[in-house]
């Protein structure tokens, strides 16, 4: 019940702020209809809080939740980074089970407060109660265990400010709220285990905030160039509710109260808020909750917004956002995967790729800072079709190739989020990060995640090179062929030594018969040396007819980008793999920020390419979590983390150098 509570608290609190100024209003999710009895019982109640307003205040209109946008936190976002002390000692939650009941008693007394009791026991359990003034709420299905209930009081403060608290306190008192079903085992998978009902999830879920710009290699860098601009990036899947319902089956160990969409929104916004990134990068967003709640929600919080559906009959797709005080857009190319007649690029896979200008603040000079390319894609999930995903990264990177290339023929930097459906040790993984993947004859479910081991198969799918027609206008460098440069005019076509191979072959020792006989110089017949006659016959004839497979049909791709994971995807304090989802209760990295950076020559005979940081630095980042602190709440999602998936967070500096 604590935990319960504590999320319900959570929510309750979004609306409420200790400070005055209040700066934007968005829209909240209607809940269901409520009975006109029920809506005239919450105008009361709302009239009862009025009282204890100040003058200068007003009282939103229903169905409208006020949100504080200053730099002052919210109450309830505070509560992401509250330690378990502070939340017992808070002075609107107390565990005083008699007060509760008393101020219960009391409450209950009066004939109308019986007939909401009774009004509100009809009310489904799913059920958005939504008030003026107050955030719109569905309330977590507590424990009725003997130990739990009744252990959270209410300060009567609280029962009079937010009549959601005092609904959801009713409906408690009345039983009228189903016990929580317990967490079942999945099958075949790594069973769930219910979180300890004294240990709320804040604590179980903490994440700490790993400063790198404290590193010695971070810091001698800075000192050279103490000016940089910098900023937030958030990655993050928030899970279609499309997708939720159509595959049910994944999230058995949820109760279906923290599935409903009226109760994800509010937590998704309020984990975003909290960590308020300057750019925004989010995958698996419904088309008809961006243009209806997202995107109005995030103007109001001072982003510029845009939105790419998945192509087909799919209602998700990727959005990218930016702080338009912070960022000037430059440029926007949209990226369908999808190509018409080409089976390795047959979904409807999308991407983004933008070019933003960072806006310096007034009074630095004649300062410049150079233009940040931002990048955000959803790759296919399907394990046994690598080559496809393979392809879909190599378009995104011709994208990338094409808006960062500067006119010298460089790179400015790139930040590139997503969720790639690959862990860290896959070679789509390592074509990323190395630049380099040698694909021929690789099984194709090896590309793609390495989540799934079809090793025993006896018909896997292999690569065969070349991946893509050159049709499709993209070379094996992940370059788009008309933005090639051009071949220096008089360059030879062929080398030297590939030309002398051919001079003693059948062809080139015929006389040919418009030459004109002169003793001693056209009537001989060349002779191959015997080492170099044999080396001749050697040569398959198709090199004599000069056709030779290029780079591309060798089945070797390359990019030029230089990037590196902002995570080094292990945690060392615990001795275990950091995760990003946990699919069936099973933990994965699924999810990446890579960001620009420079090469360090590596030791002859190590693939691994080595990077330090260039103009783009990595000052920070939000540490992730492992596989068993996940299980220890019961998986994702759960009453705090409404995603499958954890959301990802780095700070960035850009040097500005003077004009």
């Amino acid at each position: 019940m604590t935990d319960a509570f504590f999320t319900c608290r959570k929510n309750v609190l979004l609306a409420k702020s200790p400070s005055t100024q209040i700066e934007g209003v968005f829209a909240a999710t209607r809940g269901r209809s409520v009975p006109e009895e029920q809506e005239a019982l919450l105008q009361q109640w709302l009239e009862e809080g009025v009282e204890n307003l100040s003058a200068g205040e007003s009282v939103p209109a229903v169905r409208k939740v006020s949100v504080t946008l200053t730099s002052d936190w919210l109450e309830g976002s505070e509560l992401l980074m509250t330690s378990l002390s502070d939340l017992n000692t808070s002075p609107e939650v107390t565990r005083c089970a008699d007060q509760q009941l008393s101020e219960l008693n009391a409450l209950a007394s009066s004939e109308l407060q019986d007939h909401a009791v009774a009004e509100l026991a009809r009310l489904p359990a799913e059920e958005t109660v939504t008030v003026g003034g107050s955030a719109p709420w569905a309330a977590v299905v507590p424990q009725t265990d003997h130990q739990t209930a009744g252990c959270a009081g209410i300060n009567v403060e609280v029962l009079n400010d937010d009549p959601a608290v005092l609904a959801w306190s009713l409906a408690c008192d009345a039983e009228t709220v189903p016990p929580v079903l317990p967490a079942r085992p999945i099958q075949d998978a790594v069973p769930f285990y219910p979180v300890p009902t004294d240990v709320p999830y804040h604590e179980i879920l903490w994440r700490d905030w790993e400063d790198l710009s404290v590193q010695p290699c971070v810091l001698e860098q800075v000192s050279k160039n103490p000016s940089l601009f910098e900023f937030r990036v958030m990655s993050y899947n928030i899970l279609a509710q499309d997708l939720v319902e159509q595959g049910l089956d994944l999230y058995v160990h949820c109760h279906p109260d923290i599935l409903n969409w009226n109760y994800r929104l509010p937590n998704l916004l309020q984990e975003i808020q909290h960590w308020d990134p300057d750019v925004l990068c989010l995958q698996e967003v419904q088309e008809n909750h961006y243009w209806e709640q997202l995107e109005p929600t995030f103007k109001e919080m001072g982003f510029a917004c845009f939105y790419k559906r998945r192509t087909g009959t799919k209602t998700d797709g990727c959005a990218v956002c930016y702080k338009h005080s912070r960022f000037q857009l430059i440029s926007l190319s949209p990226i369908e995967y999808f190509r018409p007649g080409l089976d390795v690029l047959n979904r409807d896979n999308v991407g983004l790729v933008l070019l933003l200008q960072p806006v310096l603040p007034e009074g630095l000079g004649l300062k410049a800072v150079s233009p940040l390319c931002v990048a955000n894609t959803h790759v296919l999930f399907n394990p046994r079709r690598g080559d496809i995903k393979l392809a879909q990264v190599a378009l995104l990177l011709a994208e990338i190739d094409k808006i960062a290339r500067t006119t010298e023929g460089s790179y400015c930097p790139v930040i590139l989020c997503g969720d790639l459906n690959s862990v860290p040790d896959s070679p789509l993984y390592k074509f990323i990060r190395n630049g380099e993947l040698s694909y021929h004859g690789m099984p194709a479910w090896k590309v793609v995640s390495g989540q799934e081991d079809f090793s025993q198969q006896l018909y896997s799918r292999k690569l065969l090179a070349p991946l893509w027609p050159s049709s499709l206008g993209v070379t094996d460098k992940c370059q788009y062929v008309t933005l090639c440069q051009p071949k220096k005019l008089g360059r030879r076509k062929y080398s030297r030594d590939f030309l002398l191979q051919f001079r003693f072959c059948d062809v080139a020792c015929e006389r040919p018969p418009q030459l004109v006989l002169l003793e001693g110089v056209t009537d001989a017949k060349p002779v191959a040396p015997a080492r170099e006659h044999s080396a001749v016959t050697a040569v398959p004839k198709r090199h004599n007819s000069l056709s030779f497979l290029g780079k591309q049909c060798s089945g070797v791709i390359q990019h030029g980008l230089n990037l590196t994971s902002v995570y080094s995807h292990f945690l060392p304090q615990r001795g275990r793999p950091e995760v990003t989802t946990m699919p069936m209760g099973l933990g994965a990295t699924v999810d990446y920020i890579f960001y620009s950076a420079e090469p360090v020559e590596s030791k002859a005979g190590e693939c691994r390419r080595l990077y330090k940081d260039g103009a783009l630095k990595l000052l920070g980042r939000l540490s992730l979590l492992s596989e068993d602190v996940l299980l220890m709440a019961n998986g994702l999602p759960n009453p705090f983390c409404s995603s499958d998936h954890l959301c990802l967070l780095a700070s960035f500096g850009l040097e500005i150098s003077s004009l």
